[in-house]
């Protein structure tokens, strides 16, 4: 029986370059107001949103990609002609074939590059930078483009006052490569589909297409149901995380978890008793949820800023629609 020669790839791999593009449209919530019964506290209080990008017609979900990808490359120190896998994570392409990917490695100069989509809403970016660690220690890619991006603003019913304050557009990437120590923790993944009308498409396109309803489909969702299992549930997943790394709380420089609503983070971040020295991403105030796209940009800000920086370790965690979720520490680039 013949033998399957083994793969070489690096011994681990690291994230080795961030970047991120916010569309230059600001959104206040006053834009907000004018279509939903409510008020600015209101809105700031419930999620701590103040601001949201929104995308022009030219700020495709490949133009945004394109963007944030060019900046992660660039930050990585690498040539795009060396990127050998593009994993794009998006639920606002719609477009169903070709995969957007394919799109994005042609137009940043890629060589022929693996490419790519894959749907698993605001846990997207966790599940591609998983897969993109399993290529690069496999050896099937030295470096992998991860990519979070979405044109919310598209599936936004801007009637309904539970979800029209919440979405916003925008794209973050990663430059994933090689390492000589650990430094993307295992993952821990999951999906708890009993849960899947929490949060849901309000009705199939086909719907749409045929006529059934008026209305274009947008993201609808329960938010007390969901508040209640990011905080409880999700924080038990972040701590499995930890532990998977081998870590304590104490240990952690940075948490960088899914910008869903600023009270879901306060509450997982007392949950998980971080202590004063961690700095917590709060990049929704300013950004809005972004699904896919929210950690690698909340990400981009904190090194930005100086808020985070380069060597420090961080726990990051997306959850959402599926119900889905992803958990893994990280030495941030």
């Amino acid at each position: 029986m013949a033998k399957i020669k083994p793969s070489k790839g690096a011994p681990y791999a690291r994230i080795l370059g961030v970047g991120g593009y916010r569309p230059t449209r600001v959104v206040p919530n006053e834009v907000i107001l004018e279509t939903i019964d409510s008020s600015d506290e209101w809105i700031r209080s419930r999620s701590g949103i103040e601001t949201r990008h929104w995308a022009s017609p030219e700020e495709t979900v490949a133009a945004m990609s394109v963007e944030a990808s060019g900046k992660a490359i660039a930050d990585a120190g690498i040539d795009a002609g060396q990127i050998g896998a593009v994993v794009v994570s998006t639920v606002s392409h719609f477009q169903q074939t070709p995969a957007v990917a394919t799109l994005i490695a042609d137009q940043l100069g890629t060589d022929k590059a693996a490419a790519f989509d894959i749907s698993a809403g605001c846990a997207g970016f966790g599940y591609g930078l998983t897969l993109a660690k399993g290529m690069v220690v496999e050896g099937s890619a030295e470096y992998v483009l991860v990519i979070g991006v979405e044109r919310l603003s598209d599936l936004t019913d801007l009637e309904d006052r539970a979800t029209a304050f919440l979405f916003g557009d925008g794209a973050g990437a990663v430059v994933v490569g090689p390492s000589q120590e650990p430094a993307i923790g295992p993952t821990v993944w999951g999906s708890e589909g009993d849960k899947s009308e929490t949060i849901k498409q309000t009705v199939p396109w086909t719907d749409y297409r045929d006529g059934t309803v008026e209305k274009f489909p947008a993201i609808t969702q329960e938010g007390q149901a969901v508040f209640r299992w990011a905080v409880f549930e999700m924080a038990k997943v972040a701590k499995e995380a930890l532990d998977a790394a081998g870590l304590t709380p104490d240990e952690l420089d940075v948490f960088i978890p899914h910008q869903a609503n600023v009270r879901i983070i306060d509450s997982m971040v007392k949950t998980l008793k971080l202590p004063e020295h961690v700095t917590v991403a709060r990049d929704i105030r300013t950004t809005g949820n972004t699904s896919a796209a929210s950690i690698p940009l909340a990400m981009e800000r904190l090194l930005a800023t100086g808020e985070a920086k380069s060597g420090d370790t961080a726990l990051v965690i997306g959850f959402g629609a599926g119900l889905v979720y992803a958990a893994t520490v990280v030495t941030l680039p």
